[in-house]
């Protein structure tokens, strides 16, 4: 296919019309901070936002691309904050490895606790995560408190996540959560976030499913 053109007939198969958006985003792009390893899970979120100056405040801790490989590959859980991430995700690449998707936001038990305490419903979800699997996966992409909660517990030992994709979007403490996984930057948990106000389920989902992809592909 010839991706000088201007437009995209409308026979072109999907997986074509994203090889021409990767090449668009890799032009417009240009020189970048990432790794080679990083780059592909940038490249997505930006493919899935069509926001560059998103894609470009985004934060790696060190291991975080290899770590969510391995967990993946390991059969660990990936644990959402909503149902619309864990719709985004691809099950069949995390099912395939043993895996599972699941979010708790919703679940009858969670919403009780959350009015019983005057808490968040995102709270309360993210503590039951993490008492059915402390090095899970966690993909946060609509609740700070969530994020703020999940920070909590691997500060005092109760979390060991495997990895966090932490991009919350919003104007109340979204930004302010990120900056808290931010300052993690040389401990032991790995983690994906960006700075600001931006992100979202779409984003998070993006970058999850760029993981996926290369723990697919091998």
């Amino acid at each position: 296919m010839d991706f000088k053109t201007d437009f995209i007939p409308l026979t072109v198969q999907p997986q074509e019309i994203e090889a021409y958006s990767f090449n668009i985003i890799t032009e417009e792009l240009g020189p970048h901070p990432f790794t080679e390893e990083q780059y592909p899970v940038v490249q997505r979120v930006i493919h899935a936002s069509a926001d560059f100056d998103l894609g470009l405040s985004m934060v790696f801790h060190r291991d975080a691309v290899r770590a969510g490989i391995e967990a993946i590959r390991a059969g660990k859980n990936v644990y959402a904050d909503v149902q619309m991430i864990q719709s985004g995700i691809s099950k069949p690449r995390i099912e395939k490895f043993g895996g599972d998707v699941r979010v708790y936001i919703s679940d009858a038990d969670v919403a009780a606790e959350a009015k019983q305490h005057n808490l968040t419903r995102a709270i309360i979800a993210t503590r039951k995560a993490v008492a059915e699997q402390p090095d899970g996966i966690f993909v946060i992409g609509n609740a700070p408190t969530a994020l703020l909660e999940l920070i909590r517990l691997i500060k005092i030992g109760e979390a060991r996540p495997s990895l966090v994709i932490g991009m919350p979007v919003g104007f109340v403490s979204a930004a302010e959560s990120k900056d808290e996984l931010a300052k993690l930057i040389d401990g032991d948990v790995p983690f994906i976030t960006n700075i600001g106000r931006k992100g979202g389920s779409p984003v998070s989902v993006a970058a999850m499913n760029a993981i996926s992809l290369m723990a697919e592909r091998g």
